[in-house]
């Protein structure tokens, strides 16, 4: 029977194997104190079958997520820690599918053979677990089958056949039942069991209670998580059962439907796999409560405390609309407390009425109230997607209309579009685009639950009408039982431990090897590292071919063994003990390199690959880094010279993952610098991966050129990690593609991508210098200054490059493809009509760049002192022009760029969190945390002197103001204004709906403008206390705010910038000509224009006299624009590839004036050449021409252009 077919896929038995390991990857026994890694020990069917796949490799880590302990004693009747214990776990392949297992872990008495091996103490005892796996969500079937084995095999009376007899004819005979059809019947032992699954017109098959869910959370801590989910945030569940991750984690995927969780998913996480939490990407994790996670960064992960009801998050989880919330609770309550809720009803029959009602009452939970639950959830979804169909769109982004569809709900409901943030965030998850796929698809649409019930309320149904009334009775397919077989009547097998099934010969002596190798039998061989060779051994000649296999067999496993110990103890190694000349590195290099069967080097490269599919991290000492990169170098080498692929192919993959991080925390990879081995320009081998690739693929049966196109993405991955010349990559990329018949679309595609990665790995290292080739630059960052001649030549236009590459994939002249790079990059930029001229800039001039070093982490905030802050009576104080920064490393430092070599003035530290925000005045620095306080600093004597709390969540912005008062703002809505004399809010001066992300304040007038998350500019007067204007427009974020008179001017992550009226509270104008969020706005004191920054890199220049029109585009950078800041004659630019930019406006002179635009006469006045970092922040001091840069490698950048002024 298929394996398709059959309710249980496998039985599997996992613990403690003949191989014994520590979690740490340290081989042997280390004592009773120490966990040791599981392992698969039986299974059926066997590894061996020919027609059923393996069970997935992670399986024994998974079901035995804590690891393997070994105990004195086995079951003690007076100590309830010792009794079995019975759990589900699920697991998610790589297409998307489950694996559902049932699990029961004990302990059971070791082998004799591994106790005698390993020399452990006798009559010991160690953790075991068999499970049931199968791809059918049938729990309960599979828990009672599972429970019921075990009772049979440590049951007194014993049972009538062997144990693993009844094992094997459950496992392959009993089929999975027609959905709504079948009913399956079968016996274990005298126990009869039943398995059956609804009909694909009801609601999926769920075999679970969902009571642990709404016991373990009140109801509206409920709902807090259903949305969390719902907004695919980063969910981790903590409990220390392990039954009841896995329960709530399922629940809550069901509470979810029609809608399905898009994003990793793993309800019970191995202990060792608590560094996954770091993970930026959105996941549903379960974790036990007894590991630690002290050590992990929690920010924006939605923590469930499920033995406490609790929930904690450092990020704002939008609220249900209050129509749908009330729905929502109220009938959860209903379902919960029905005596409670229906207290004040009379308790009569009034036929009809109450259609809707439970008929639950105070019964015990049980399949009723399971499928009420799911029933209220559906409900809710046909209230808040109502008439969503009508809004399908393929034009629009998405397959969705979302702003009619908003406008329809806010005429409906009565609602502001401003309060639907939580509808917004959720139109735009993968869950709702996968579903409005799945829309699309005929046989799903025809089963749309959703769209039912909707329309069976519009015609005012009960819900229930969405079902079929009548449902057949199932068929009854019985199972016989087995024959006895060979048993005598009446005989009973007994166990005292969990029986091994029969083992093949080939098994017995793979595990006798192994353990007489942990014995100590092996010391025989001999203790040189070098390999011996049997052919040329004393007494080959007289060995058997069979014998003379067994020998190399054992060698083989001898020499893996080794490498395995080396390896690990290389390391473990000091960090005052150099890799390259311990006995470990040169042992291993002596394997490799005298090896002529490569057995050296092939299981160099395996015990590696072993170490990180157990759970190593792949981080690297530098002085380790040194000894792989040049061992792998040795194995490649060698390898290459047998043409043994598989070895060359298995150290790519391996050397993609294993890296180090140098002070600055960036990371390297070892793959990087395999560039010098020729192998990787040898077309045969990327052949030769290719065809394993396409062999070795999780999911055969999808599209065949979606397949080809997948396997070729992986090799780019490759190329591009190894930093092979892009026309070398592309030119064999496209001969395997060309040979697989891709159409034109897959190879803009794969062209596309392979520049992506080229441009990030320049961007990122610079070019590649481990070939004589030269690759072209794509006018991105490099980590080390480049040799650049001429600093004032800009990068070609990008969209120029795509143009060059796009035109020549449908060219049929090969050679212009293959050189379309070349031109695109050796072409010039010349002046076009509309375009900025840049060789008209002045001549270059030398330019003064500093490094500033001191902050241990990345720079998060950084602030210029100007002469306005600081200017009194008397005139500029000493301390304009200064620079503070704030970094992830908790302090704050301040530069003086006047002092050259002793810049660093001082160090602040007082906030236990990322700094986020920092003013200053002439006497005071304020600065804003992660940490949710304000701390306010003394300015000559760098003294804390106040720490204002009150805000709820990170501050966002601060702000001085004259007579002693700071206005800050923060993630939890509010803006708040403090005195700093007494150390307390006077007021919170405003509040939005959800994070604010920039601030304005005209301190003359006393008006403030705050922004953020809610899409919302609020205005207010804070002196009369009242607010304003909502300036409603903007459809996502608004990252920035320039308020100057009676105008301000937003930037928003919807492409556009508007202009507001401050008189009138209305959009003067929609400036929409970016292709990307809007990072940055600016308004030009002396021609009263308006500056604005995208992250496409643009930066557009628009005049604002006689109706707003783009007056001058600038291509000068090739990054998102983070920094723009202008002042009367000067303007400041900076991106975050870390390049700046100077712009100068020429002062009218002799009374004659420009009659072209005013706005279009700013001219380039320098740029420096620029080196590469990840900038974060960037401040201009346009007093004093210096432009400084934060990066995330925690330095910073100043460049002062005052030469030859």
């Amino acid at each position: 029977m298929a394996s398709a077919s059959r309710i249980f896929e496998y039985f599997v038995v996992c613990g403690l194997g003949p191989e014994i390991r520590a979690l740490d990857g340290v081989m042997g026994f280390h004592g009773a104190d120490d966990m040791y890694m599981p392992a698969f020990i039986d299974q059926f069917p066997p590894s061996s079958h020919a027609l059923y796949p393996p069970p997935p490799p992670q399986l024994p880590t998974c079901v035995l997520p804590a690891g393997v302990r070994i105990y004195s004693s086995g079951l003690d009747a007076n100590d309830f820690s010792t009794y079995p214990r019975s759990y589900p776990i699920v697991l998610t392949e790589g297409d998307g599918s489950k694996i559902y297992v049932s699990c029961i872990a004990f302990r059971d008495p070791i082998c004799e053979d591994i106790i005698e091996a390993y020399q452990i103490p006798a009559n010991s005892y160690a953790d075991k677990c068999i499970c049931l796996v199968s791809h059918s969500p049938s729990f309960q079937v599979l828990r009672d089958a599972l429970e019921e084995i075990f009772v049979l095999c440590f049951s007194p009376a014993g049972c009538r056949k062997p144990l693993w007899d009844i094992i094997s004819h459950v496992v392959a005979n009993v089929p999975l039942p027609t959905p709504g059809k079948d009913r399956v019947l079968f016996a274990i032992e005298n126990c009869l069991l039943s398995a059956e699954a609804p009909p694909k017109e009801w609601l999926p098959h769920a075999d679970i209670s969902f009571q642990p869910l709404v016991q373990c959370l009140d109801v509206d801590k409920l709902i807090q998580l259903f949305i969390a989910v719902l907004l695919e945030r980063r969910i981790l569940l903590r409990s220390n059962k392990y039954t009841l991750l896995t329960l709530v984690s399922e629940a809550i995927c069901h509470l979810i439907y029609p809608l399905r969780w898009q994003h990793v998913y793993i309800p019970i996480i191995f202990s060792s796999g608590v560094d996954y939490i770091d993970a930026p990407t959105p996941y549903m994790m379960g974790l036990h409560s007894g590991v630690d996670t002290s050590t992990v960064t929690m920010d924006g992960v939605v923590v469930v405390d499920l033995e406490y009801n609790r929930i904690t998050t450092s990020e704002e989880i939008p609220p249900i609309p209050e129509t749908e919330h009330n729905f929502l609770r109220g009938e959860i309550l209903k379902l919960l407390q029905p005596n409670v809720m229906g207290i004040d009803y009379m308790k009569v029959n009034l036929g009809s009425m109450g259609a809707h009602s439970l008929r639950t009452g105070t019964k015990s939970w049980g399949h009723e109230h399971d499928f009420q639950l799911r029933l209220i959830f559906l409900r809710f979804f046909a209230q808040i997607m109502s008439g969503y169909r009508n809004f399908i769109d393929n034009a629009s982004p998405g397959g969705f209309n979302t702003q009619a569809f908003l406008k329809k709900r806010s005429r409906t409901t009565n609602q502001p579009v401003e309060s639907m943030s939580m509808i917004m965030q959720f139109i735009e998850t993968q869950g709702f685009l996968d579903y409005l796929e799945r829309c699309s698809n005929a046989e799903e649409n025809t089963n749309n639950l959703l769209d039912k019930l909707q329309d069976a309320t519009g015609r005012g149904q009960n819900p229930l009408a969405i079902f079929p009334s009548h449902v057949a009775d199932p068929e009854i397919i019985t199972i016989a039982d087995s024959e006895t077989g060979g048993s005598e009547p009446g005989e009973r097998f007994c166990y005292k431990r969990f029986p091994a099934n029969a083992r093949t010969e080939e098994q017995e002596e793979k595990r006798k090897s192994i353990l007489a190798v942990a014995s100590g039998a092996s010391k025989q061989v001999t203790n040189s590292p070098l390999v011996p060779i049997i052919n040329g051994s004393s007494n080959a000649e007289s060995l058997s071919p069979r014998e003379r296999a067994a020998e190399r067999d054992r060698m083989v496993l001898d020499i893996k063994v080794k490498l395995q110990g080396l390896w690990l103890r290389l390391l473990r190694l000091g960090a005052t003990e150099d890799p390259l000349s311990s006995f470990e590195y040169g042992t291993i290099l002596a394997l490799i390199e005298s090896d002529a069967e490569g057995i050296g080097g092939s299981g160099f490269v395996e015990c590696i690959r072993e170490h990180i599919h157990s759970g190593w991290q792949c981080r690297l000492t530098d002085e380790q880094f040194i000894a792989v990169k040049e061992l792998l170098k040795t194995a490649i080498t060698r390898a290459n010279s047998r043409n043994d692929m598989s070895t060359i192919r298995d150290a790519l993959e391996v050397s993609a993952e294993m890296y180090r991080k140098d002070p600055n925390n960036v990371q390297d990879y070892v793959q990087r610098h395999l560039l010098s081995l020729s192998v990787w320009e040898e077309l045969r081998f990327w052949d030769g991966y290719f065809e394993y690739l396409m062999e070795n693929c999780s999911n055969k049966s999808t599209n065949y050129v979606t397949l080809v196109t997948a396997q070729l993405i992986v090799m780019e991955t490759h190329m591009a990690g190894l930093g092979l010349p892009d026309i070398d990559s592309w030119n064999m990329i496209e001969k395997i593609a060309e040979r697989n018949n891709l159409g034109y679309k897959q190879l803009i595609k794969l062209r596309a991508l392979l520049t992506h990665l080229q441009q990030l790995r320049i961007g990122y290292w610079g070019v590649a210098t481990g070939k004589g080739q030269q690759l072209p630059s794509y006018g991105m960052a490099s980590p080390r200054a480049l040799d650049v001649s001429n600093e004032s030549q800009q990068p070609a236009e990008a969209s120029g490059l795509g143009r060059n590459w796009v035109q020549s994939m449908f060219s049929r002249d090969r050679s212009l493809r293959a050189s379309s790079f070349n031109r695109a990059n050796d072409a010039k930029v010349s002046p076009i009509s509309g375009k900025t001229d840049l060789s008209a800039a002045p001549k270059k001039s030398q330019t003064n760049m500093r490094t500033l070093r001191g902050h241990t982490g990345a720079i998060t905030a950084l602030h210029c002192v100007t002469r306005k802050e600081v200017w009194d009576l008397v005139g500029d104080r000493e301390d304009a022009g200064f620079f503070i920064s704030g970094s992830t490393d908790c302090t704050v430092k301040i530069w003086d760029p006047s002092l050259r070599g002793s810049e660093l003035q001082a160090t602040l530290k007082g906030h236990t969190r990322t700094i986020r925000a920092i003013s200053s005045d002439r006497g005071k620095i304020v600065s804003g945390a992660d940490d949710q306080s304000v701390i306010v600093w003394d300015k000559q004597t760098f003294k804390l002197l106040e720490e204002l709390k009150g805000h709820d969540a990170p501050v966002s912005s601060a702000r001085m103001l004259s007579g002693e008062r700071v206005l800050t703002a923060s993630h939890d809505g509010t803006v708040k204004m403090w005195d700093v004399r007494t150390d307390t809010c006077v007021a919170t001066v405003g509040r939005c709906q959800s994070a604010v992300l920039s601030i304005e304040y005209d301190d003359t007038t006393g008006i403030l403008a705050a922004a953020g998350r809610d899409v919302v500019a609020h205005i207010w007067d804070i002196r009369s206390s009242k607010q304003m204007f909502k300036l409603q427009g903007h459809t996502k974020w608004i990252r920035s705010m320039r308020m100057t008179g009676e105008t301000i001017v937003t930037g928003s992550d919807d492409w556009t910038a508007r202009v507001w009226s401050l008189t009138q509270g209305t959009c003067d104008a929609v400036l929409a000509c970016h292709a990307g969020p809007i990072l940055c706005v600016e308004y030009s004191p002396s021609d009263k224009g308006i500056i604005t920054g995208s992250s496409d890199g643009l930066i557009r220049f628009w005049e604002n006299e006689g109706g707003i029109r783009c007056v001058k585009n600038l291509t000068l950078h090739s990054a998102s624009i983070l920094s723009i800041n202008a002042s009367d004659h000067w303007l400041g630019i900076g991106a975050a590839d870390n390049s700046m930019s100077l712009f100068h406006q020429p002062q009218e002179r002799f009374g004659f004036s420009n009659t072209g635009s005013k706005v279009a006469g700013w001219q380039l006045y320098r740029t420096p050449q620029k080196t590469a970092a990840m900038v974060r922040c960037i401040a201009s001091d346009l007093d004093r021409k210096r432009i400084c840069s934060g990066g995330r490698n925690g330095l910073l950048r100043l460049w002062d252009a005052t030469t030859s002024i």
